[in-house]
């Protein structure tokens, strides 16, 4: 059967798991009336709650005699890294892109590795039944960023197509109506290469992606490069980076991608996409060969991770009682187990036996590693996130991202000016209907937090996002956070009498019978500073006062804080404290005297 690999590249939001639902429809995978539902390639819970791809995944469809494999890969900027290494995998790339947006920050991004390794582009102009959309001008600005990332006259040929995925149609000629996704197809069929295939070499498999599964163990996933490969063959794994990594493993089970599912193989050969289970010890970028003496094949190298947070043992005064797994050895061996599985991530020892400095792509990267944690039964404290500066020929250079923000026009001075604080420089502003794009360059230390208040600043109209650019001298002092903590006066429950009083300093975070302890916050008090409450206060009854007369006191309702705005929310000498049924924000230090010790500046 032909065969073609393709991967399919945007922007977050921009369409790409939709589209694949309306290929996989298309494509034979189900029954005429079989039920689907909705994004079906975001298997991972986490994805279906926020709507967002976080692992990049194989399917493939069928049309006419050709074999499509297809990896859906993730959009936001944090999980390039996925992007990155399974590029490696295909010969072509389906670029997504919105019909009113148009090319953005991560398009950029993901659209540069493609045309670096010189793969063939379809570009998809996709939500073309927007009321807003902008199609004519849209497929120019797609071009033009093909120009300025140097795009080859092939690649600048590159057909266009117009679709709708939501709706399971695609055309050449936006003017015309499409029917079903079939110009998309020929499109594919037409202008992507089938893989090279070498059936008559020594079989060569470079690894591009793994998992762990409960019965099959390890699962390698990747495009055969050469030759075929037999079930139970010996094989040889080598790594480009390490020359001392050599050793032998079996093709235990070898299974190929038939829409959704895997289907078991007996021979897998060159050019399709095959998941090997068998070798325990296999990574991402280890190279399987037939023989010992086969060289190992490049790995594209990932980007440098730009954010750091310190991940720590738990040892709150209510430490060990929601966990499952609270341990320093627990912490570790998960921590160790993920950099393996996610390349973006580093792991290292921190300063103590109970800390560990973990290096991601941003904070949205290092969150979802967090709640997937958490969701397993893990136990323990984070720190704030951090940026990592580098010195670049002796100059002090911090993390600069590309941020482009779409708000309305009257919100545009307020922005500017939030922006100006943060060290922002304007690039662009262009108008964009009744909306303003505006694009910056920011300190990527400015951004964290700042998505609340584009949100305060817009009236919940804003979107931004943003991407990685580059590293730049540094830009000096940026303003903290203008609000201070309300911090608990002792360990206990909180009770309404003890919260009515100390609702007047500022905003609540805990509600009547919340457990609480000595240094956690329990609140935000907009003037600055930080302010020790007693929320534990008890009325005192006398023979003239009824317990009774609390009922009438009314207490405003609070809304729980996420694990994002939690990270968002910390300042340097607070801790967000994280358990599968808990999210509480601390100080360090717990006890009120010795944290104001450790406040006063020491005099020589």
């Amino acid at each position: 059967m032909d065969i073609r690999n393709i991967a399919i590249i945007a922007h977050v939001d921009h369409g790409k798991t939709s589209l694949v639902n309306a290929l996989l429809k298309q494509g034979g995978i189900f029954r005429d009336n079989q039920e689907v539902q909705d994004r079906v390639m975001d298997s991972n819970a986490l994805e279906r709650e926020r709507g967002i791809t976080i692992l990049s995944k194989n399917c493939s469809a069928y049309y006419k005699n050709t074999k499509i494999n297809i990896v859906d890969t993730p959009g936001h900027a944090d999980f390039g890294g996925e992007v990155e290494r399974v590029l490696k995998m295909v010969d072509g790339v389906l670029l997504v892109v919105d019909a009113f947006e148009g090319p953005m920050p991560q398009t950029r991004f993901v659209l540069e590795h493609a045309l670096a390794l010189n793969l063939k582009v379809v570009i998809v102009i996709n939500k073309i039944d927007r009321p807003d959309a902008r199609l004519d001008v849209v497929g120019d600005e797609v071009l033009e960023l093909m120009l300025d990332l140097n795009a080859t006259d092939e690649q600048l040929n590159s057909p266009i197509i117009y679709a709708s995925a939501r709706a399971g149609t695609a055309t050449t000629d936006y003017h015309v109506p499409g029917t079903d996704m079939s110009p998309l197809f020929e499109a594919i069929i037409n202008h992507i290469d089938p893989p090279k295939m070498d059936v008559d070499a020594p079989f060569s498999m470079l690894i591009s992606s793994t998992e762990q599964n409960d019965y099959l163990g390890k699962l390698a996933v990747g495009k055969i490069e050469s030759g075929t490969v037999k079930l139970n063959q010996t094989l040889y794994i080598k790594n480009y980076f390490d020359e001392n990594k050599h050793y032998t493993g079996k093709a235990v089970n070898i299974f190929n991608f038939n829409g959704l599912k895997r289907d078991p193989i007996e021979v897998g050969t060159a050019g399709d996409i095959i998941c090997i289970a068998g070798i325990p010890d296999i990574t991402i970028g280890d190279t399987v060969n037939e023989t010992a003496d086969m060289p190992a094949i490049e790995f594209v190298k990932i980007s440098e991770p730009s954010v750091e947070m310190t991940f720590m043992v738990n040892d709150s005064p209510f430490a060990g009682k929601e966990g499952k797994f609270v341990t320093s050895r627990h912490l570790k061996e998960r921590l160790y187990k993920e950099a393996v599985k996610d390349l973006s991530l580093q792991v290292s020892d921190g300063d103590t036996a109970d800390q560990f400095k973990v290096r991601g792509r941003g904070e949205m990267h290092l969150s979802i590693l967090i709640e997937n944690m958490r969701r397993d039964g893990y136990e323990f404290q984070v720190s704030r996130p951090r940026v990592l500066y580098k010195y670049i020929d002796g100059v002090k250079c911090e993390p600069i991202d590309k941020v482009v923000i779409d708000v309305p026009e009257d919100c545009v001075g307020t922005v500017m000016q939030s922006m100006g604080i943060k060290k922002g420089e304007l690039i662009s502003m262009t108008p964009m209907g009744s909306r303003m794009r505006l694009q910056f360059k920011v300190p990527s230390r400015g951004l964290f937090g700042y998505k609340s208040q584009l949100l305060t600043d817009t009236k919940g109209e804003g979107v931004m996002s943003s991407v990685f650019d580059a590293y730049e001298p540094y830009k000096g002092e940026i303003e903290g956070r203008n609000f201070g903590s309300l911090i608990s006066y002792e360990t206990g429950e909180a009770i309404t009498y003890g919260l009515f009083n100390a609702q007047g300093r500022g905003r609540l975070l805990v509600r009547p019978g919340d457990k609480v302890y000595m240094g956690q916050v329990v609140g935000v008090n907009p003037k600055g500073d930080d302010i020790v409450v007693n929320v534990c206060k008890k009325k005192q009854l006398t023979n003239t006062r009824s317990s009774s007369s609390d009922e009438a006191l009314r207490l405003t309702p609070i809304q729980d804080m996420t694990l994002e705005e939690a990270l968002e929310f910390i300042a340097d000498d607070e801790l967000v404290e994280v358990t599968p049924k808990s999210i509480r924000i601390r100080k360090a230090i717990l006890d009120h005297q010795l944290r104001a010790k450790a406040r006063k500046p020491v005099v020589e």
